[in-house]
């Protein structure tokens, strides 16, 4: 059986997940301080808890429309309800849940895939207009994290890139259904 697991940057009330956006979505965000138009509540938006899934996603913050890398800190209930409520990507069918769950390698620095892996949270409908309105405690701009971290991996440094990732840890998870 394929190991199946969520890690992440956490504390006791709150969750950091990661998202990528052009800057016509991103800048007005981080000025506001939570998602703002033109970005689109209720339409579907991809959560990632790990960041080295993230930066092969969006290619270390370098692919078109994923230019701006950003740590969105949201209530670890809001997250909870969203992994509690998700139907897994290839079981929708017809069906539109508000919210998909989706498991991917895991990526190490060179972005290679891992032995196990990680989660993704698809946010549609009621989901994401919670996300945007409830949840959202605070957003990062990590793009030059990103791009620093990237220079060294290029560089042959791994130690100095590993030093500078976001502490991620499993996670508790609130249902067993997770793993499946």
């Amino acid at each position: 059986m394929e190991q199946k697991e969520i890690r992440a940057d956490y504390d006791d009330r709150h969750i950091t997940v990661y998202q990528a956006y052009s800057p016509l979505i991103a800048v007005p965000a981080l000025a506001a301080g939570g998602f703002v138009p033109p970005f689109k509540p209720g339409r579907m938006t991809w959560i990632k808890p790990s960041f080295l899934w993230m930066m092969y996603r969006s290619g270390w913050g370098t692919k078109p429309d994923q230019e701006c890398v950003l740590a969105v800190r949201i209530t670890r209930s809001g997250f909870d309800w969203a992994v509690r409520a998700a139907v897994p990507s290839s079981e929708t069918g017809v069906r539109k849940p508000d919210v998909r769950v989706q498991w991917d390698p895991e990526r190490d620095l060179r972005l290679g895939e891992l032995p196990y892996r990680s989660l993704q949270l698809g946010l549609a409908g009621e989901a994401s207009r919670r996300y945007v309105d409830e949840w959202v405690v605070g957003l990062t701009d990590v793009t030059p994290l990103a791009h620093r971290i990237r220079d060294l991996v290029r560089a042959g440094d791994l130690d100095g890139a590993r030093a500078l990732l976001p502490v991620e840890r499993p996670y508790p998870s609130p249902v067993a259904s997770t793993t499946s």
